[in-house]
């Protein structure tokens, strides 16, 4: 290959990472997030096309037939998967980037074994790294997957001596790791490494419940970028290295965000056990003390509330996403404005099940990006606000969260839609949240329940307050 090629190729590589870069700044902003994407996606493309040329291909008809297949599996995704189910494409995606790197690492460890060659110290660490960090983000992602689809239960599994179990696992893998470097060709030590980082992946989110999985899934997301990151090395590709750091840095970052908004450590977030729905203690301790009756109100009760309002903010939460209530919760909004009402959303960062879930959907939505406000934006208007009307949210909202030490929530900065004059909260039920605790905004005597389905609720305010102008 000429020099001339070689540079064109370096350069390729160095635009490609500049409109990561560009892009990973642009997706911080709902506003830009859609340009951010598209500049990323051209880097990509890019990068692609720039690999094609710099490696040797053993067959691009193969490659060809990979990519056709790929893209038909992608295309259908997008249109077939639902907004709710985001998360759980997110959890999927981590995975099969994880499982490519370990799989890559192991493909690589075996060509180094059938040249005969002696395989350097580098080379045995950097394949035990991609099969111990792909390992764990496939099998985790896959745990996730099915925990958020619903296949087994969104709780907390736990066993006796969990967590020496795992310490004896990562031990186990540490050990088999050291022999490697002293009988690299020992293929049965290796497939033993790969065994353990799989059955490792699935006991590491095991234990993670329902009111966690935000931060699970930016975890996983950080890990198959540094699983990339290590395959660049496996395979001396300065792009891909980049671009698995760049995604592994965003992603561990995101996961810090992520623990702040819920005011807990990492740690705690991966040994703690939290959402296991047995805080039988903190509930008491929170609601005890409270008059237990709630007052529940009509469709045409909630309209007037809302049509009469000067200003309205809207806290969507899960329960929104399953019922598939953003378009009309827009509909919604739209209308209180034609009444002369100020309509805002108010965004917790931990709203949903994954880092900007809720901003997705409303996005998708066409909700104005000027309309949504993060906690810490909104907080100071509520006591000016005349009504917060909470769709699905529950854990977020939670006044216990400031004060009830004994709850697991506390010290989780929350949406202050308690000090607003008026609260009406849109729930099938009066069932907990993912954190398995009672709210006790439920009880406030400026709270008024509006039962039923998100979705069929919403449409009824609708055409209440159409009739009320």
């Amino acid at each position: 290959m000429n020099n001339a090629l070689i540079t064109g190729i370096e350069l390729s590589y160095l635009l490609a990472a500049i409109l990561f870069i560009i892009g990973l700044k642009q997706l911080s902003s709902p506003a830009t997030a859609r340009q951010g994407n598209f500049l990323a996606a051209i880097g990509m493309l890019i990068a692609i096309i720039a690999t094609l040329i710099n490696q040797e291909i053993l067959s691009y008809g193969l490659i060809a037939v990979a990519l056709v297949i790929g893209s038909i599996i992608g295309l259908v995704s997008a249109q077939k998967v639902p907004m709710t189910a985001m998360p759980q494409m997110v959890a999927i995606f981590n995975g099969l980037g994880g499982a490519a790197s370990a799989l890559i690492a192991m493909g690589e460890y075996w060509r180094l074994l059938q040249s005969g060659e002696n395989i350097a110290f580098d080379s045995i660490l950097i394949a035990i790294l991609g099969i111990l960090i792909g390992g764990v983000t496939f099998t985790g992602s896959v745990l996730a997957f099915a925990k958020l689809q619903e296949l087994i239960s969104g709780a907390p599994v736990t066993f006796p001596f969990q967590q020496p179990f795992n310490i004896l696992l990562l031990l186990t893998f540490l050990g088999g790791s050291v022999y490697l470097f002293f009988d690299p060709t020992s293929i049965d030590v290796f497939l033993t490494l790969v065994a353990l980082s799989l059955i490792f992946g699935a006991l590491f989110v095991l234990p993670i419940g329902g009111g966690d999985m935000p931060v699970v899934i930016s975890l996983l997301n950080s890990f198959s970028g540094l699983a990339a990151s290590v395959v660049g090395f496996i395979l001396m590709n300065s792009m891909l290295i980049i671009a698995g750091a760049l995604v592994g840095a965003s992603g561990i970052i995101l996961t810090q965000i992520m623990c702040k908004a819920m005011n807990r450590s990492l740690a705690s977030v991966l040994f703690g056990v939290f959402g296991t729905g047995a805080s039988a203690g903190g509930e008491a301790s929170a609601t005890s003390s409270l008059d237990k009756s709630v007052h529940a109100i009509d469709s045409e009760e909630g309209a007037m509330m809302l049509g009469y309002a000067r200003s309205v903010v809207i806290v969507p939460g899960y329960g929104m996403a399953v019922a598939q209530a953003q378009h009309a919760v827009r509909e919604l909004a739209e209308q209180l404005e034609k009444n002369g009402v100020e309509v805002k959303y108010a965004i917790h960062p931990v709203a949903g099940r994954m880092p900007g879930h809720m901003n997705v959907l409303l996005a998708e939505a066409n909700v104005p990006y000027p309309q949504l406000y993060d906690m810490d934006d909104i907080n100071p208007e509520f006591e000016r606000v005349d009504v917060a009307l909470i769709i699905g949210a529950n854990d977020v909202v939670n006044p216990a969260a400031r004060h009830d030490k004994a709850s697991p929530i506390y010290g989780m900065p929350i949406l202050d839609v308690d000090k607003a004059q008026h609260t009406i909260v849109i729930k099938r039920s009066m069932r907990s949240g993912f954190a398995g605790v009672e709210n006790e905004l439920f009880y406030n005597p400026k709270t008024f329940m509006l039962f039923g389905s998100a979705q069929d609720v919403v449409a009824q305010l609708v055409s209440q307050v159409k009739d009320l102008s």
